[in-house]
């Protein structure tokens, strides 16, 4: 099972989960930016970008090929579209997954019209063959169609008009060399600030016609582990609990009672994110322990501990990677208000879970 399979999964299951699911997709259309001004946060991506966007627009070409990189709700689908709309340009919308053999490839780059931005998400789950035709795509403007099998196979060029790909992914490093070496332009996304976060809560508050006080933005924000696709999920949560239990506006009281039902802590975690910590701190002392003797005492597959909890948890500072095993942080325990067992004197660093 890969990163993205585990994810998509558990996306139904968790309301700190950044994998868009059908609502998410459904209200993010209406949510989006239209134009750089007016896209929050990833200031240097924007800067730079807008540099890149301008240029291409002075000289009456296409804009360079964008590669957009980082954890998934940060803004890439989003920035797409307002590269196309930057540009003027129609828009065709796909993702690695969906291309597996080069044949799926050449027939969307031949039906591109002349600068038009195709958006290739999750570039890095592209089959091969279809890589490997999309280098002389982004460099030349041109494929090699194969007709016929065996010795009598021909190459037949076939002459693409100018487009930009951008391409999307969350893990860059799986990225062949020769393809990220195409991308005119590069650019990480980062986690949000808090900050950052209630000005986007505030504005699809706005867009929702939802009335939120500062301090019931700024309680969304702190809990949305950086991301505003969550920031965004939460507020809608929110919003059904003030119209129900409430008079419909939001301040901190309201956004801390209403998250405490979804079992959303202040600081992002869920029941899944405790759960580990809660098992390691409680069962194992703080660790270190196996991710597999973890994963079966808290009840969920290795992959789902490992890729889905342990990243956010890692983040925050709240557990470790060792070679040994997870140790939870001094942070850990403060979190969940335990105390940390006492140290054995000349032992291995690790609490003495029996006493003297």
């Amino acid at each position: 099972m890969n990163w993205d399979d585990t994810t998509d999964e558990t996306a139904a299951e968790r309301l700190v989960d950044s994998v868009a699911d059908r609502e998410d997709q459904a209200v993010e259309a209406a949510l989006r930016p239209k134009d750089l001004d007016e896209f929050i946060g990833q200031e240097k991506v924007r800067e730079q970008l807008d540099l890149v966007l301008r240029a291409a627009r002075a000289r009456g070409a296409t804009a360079d090929h964008v590669l957009l990189s980082g954890a998934p709700g940060l803004g890439k689908t989003t920035l797409s579209m307002i590269i196309a709309a930057e540009m003027d340009a129609p828009i065709r919308i796909t993702s690695g997954p969906a291309i597996q053999h080069a044949g799926d490839l050449a027939a969307i780059l031949s039906s591109l019209q002349e600068g038009e931005v195709l958006f290739l998400d999750e570039i890095h789950r592209m089959s091969r063959p279809a890589e490997e035709m999309l280098y002389m795509a982004m460099e030349d403007f041109r494929v090699d169609v194969i007709v016929g099998k065996g010795p009598g196979a021909t190459a037949i060029p076939l002459e693409l008009p100018a487009f930009t790909l951008v391409g999307a992914t969350t893990r860059a490093g799986l990225l062949p060399p020769p393809l990220r070496d195409r991308f005119g332009f590069t650019a990480h996304m980062e986690f949000y600030e808090p900050a950052e976060l209630e000005r986007v809560v505030h504005r699809s508050a706005q867009l929702l016609d939802v009335e939120i006080g500062s301090e019931g933005a700024a309680e969304i924000a702190g809990r949305s582990r950086g991301t505003p696709r969550i920031a965004n999920r939460l507020l809608r949560r929110v919003r059904d609990y003030a119209q129900v239990k409430a008079d419909g506006i939001i301040t901190r009281e309201i956004a801390a009672a209403a998250l405490q039902v979804y079992e959303v802590d202040a600081r992002g975690l869920d029941r899944l994110d405790r759960g580990v910590l809660e098992a390691l701190l409680k069962l194992f002392g703080g660790g270190p322990v196996g991710l597999s003797t973890l994963a079966v005492a808290v009840g969920e597959e290795r992959e789902t501990v490992e890729e889905v909890a342990e990243p956010f948890l890692v983040r925050e500072g709240l557990l470790a990677r060792t070679p040994r095993g997870r140790v939870a942080t001094p942070a850990a325990w403060a979190h969940l208000g335990l105390t940390p067992p006492r140290q054995s004197p000349g032992g291995n660093g690790q609490g003495d879970l029996f006493g003297a």
